[in-house]
């Protein structure tokens, strides 16, 4: 081998080296809030405020609905979609082949065969068991189908940038979103001897102006993905639908700083919290910013910290013990948390002071926050609040509380995993 060559490779190895390294230890951003927000959570001038920050409009008179597990879900999306007239906009993280997933492309093909155009794009390792063949029927009867940064050589560099969107949206007038794709695994026992529950998970049905902005958030993917502006009228009609939600569609993506507006959203709720934080998180590894903002929030303010995670059903055990990891700071405060026993929680909800409610994509870890396209809705709706919260309260009654003492008696075999789960944090 020429000297040339050599020197070559050894530079190009030690790139690669301090490009995995950066990924893994990378200090994030600080989100540190500027100034306190003095205006109260009601106001026109903190929705002004929330909006500017998220590059979001802010759109009044909104109707969003509360679906509760797949049993619910489910039927309302399939229903919606065999109701389209024009357009079915569809992304999705995962896109499982099972039950679910049939009624989901038997229904898209049956609506593409009478005209409608049905658009569909699944991530490429959300999905990757799910190959384009299996969407034949819906590709023949005039659907589109395409997958989210597939692996090719141009793409490497994003390989790590996925689409965790759940999203559909039809005909522009109602849209839905939540943590939920295609897979049996949210409406029915599975696993072996379908000994595990169907996964607790909520999506949110939406009305009204904010669809528009649920749209433009799958064109962006679209686009990026087909090179295909989808700028059709039909896309976006006038969707006016009087109701009591004021809501901000967050889209999210990171930038090259890893700074994305819904982890701008979530530290600026949790910066203006006077009353209460509820948080339901199926991965929740907060950085250090949000965790500070918190135990600030607890000690300064006294406001009410309560969050639930999964327990022992957990699907990612290393995530969950990245999870257990930084419960101390938070439990030390005076945070209560608590592990949901029954199934898997899904579920992605954050209720501030029983007026604000975020609810969407996001999970609160770094993979969401730096590295994943999300859609988050923010509403300002009492009554959504409320019935959020009822549903946190039915959860929390089949959660176990950790204390403090149990989370300082954990075995060394726990804290071991937890060592590598910091290793492997930001990816996570």
């Amino acid at each position: 081998m020429n000297i040339a060559l050599f020197v070559a490779l050894i530079l190009s190895t030690s790139f690669l080296l301090l490009m995995f390294v950066l990924a893994l230890f990378e200090p994030g951003l600080p989100y540190k809030i500027a100034k306190r927000v003095s205006s109260p959570l009601d106001s026109d001038e903190f929705r002004r405020i929330l909006g500017a920050l998220t590059a979001a409009e802010v759109h009044r008179r909104n109707r969003v609905e509360v679906l509760t597990n797949g049993e619910v879900y489910y039927e309302a999306e399939l229903a919606a979609i065999r109701a389209a007239r024009h357009n079915i906009n569809m992304e999705a993280y995962i896109f499982k082949k099972g039950e679910v997933a049939r009624r989901f492309v038997e229904a898209l093909t049956e609506r593409a065969r009478v005209g409608v155009q049905v658009n569909l794009l699944l991530d490429t390792i959300g999905s990757l068991a799910t190959s384009l063949a299996y969407f034949k029927d819906l590709s023949d009867a005039g659907g589109r189908v395409d997958f989210y940064h597939s692996v090719r050589w141009f793409t490497l560099p994003r390989i790590n940038n996925r689409t965790h969107r759940e999203l559909i949206v039809i005909d522009g007038v109602i849209g839905f979103l939540g943590g939920a794709g295609a897979g049996d695994h949210w409406l029915k026992p599975h696993g072996r001897h379908n000994r595990k529950r169907r996964w607790r998970d909520t999506m949110f049905r939406v009305e009204g102006d904010a669809v528009r902005e649920l749209q433009s958030t799958f064109a962006e993917n679209w686009l990026e993905t087909t090179g295909e502006i989808l700028s059709d009228s039909a896309y976006f009609p006038c969707c006016e639908a009087p109701g009591p939600t004021t809501a901000l569609v967050v889209g999210s993506a990171p930038t090259a700083g890893h700074s994305t507006r819904s982890r701008m959203l979530f530290q600026t709720l949790l910066a203006a919290a006077q009353r209460s934080i509820h948080i339901t998180s199926p991965y929740f590894i907060p950085d250090r910013s949000a965790r500070a903002e918190m135990i600030r929030a607890i000690h300064e303010r006294g406001v009410d910290v309560k969050i639930i995670n999964p327990g022992a059903h957990t699907d990612h055990l290393l995530t969950r013990h990245s999870s257990r990891r930084v419960y101390g700071a938070l439990l030390r405060a005076g945070a209560r948390i608590y592990e949901y026993q029954p199934a898997m929680i899904h579920t992605k909800t954050m209720i501030i002071d029983r007026m604000w409610s975020v609810v969407g994509s996001s999970n609160f870890d770094h993979r969401s926050f730096g590295l994943n396209d999300e859609v988050n809705l923010a509403a300002y709706d009492p009554g959504l609040a409320e019935r959020l919260e009822a549903d946190f309260a039915r959860d929390l009654s089949e959660s176990r509380p950790v204390t403090y003492h149990e989370w300082r008696q954990r075995s060394i075999l726990e804290r071991g995993h937890e060592v590598l789960g910091w290793l492997l944090e930001r990816q996570q």
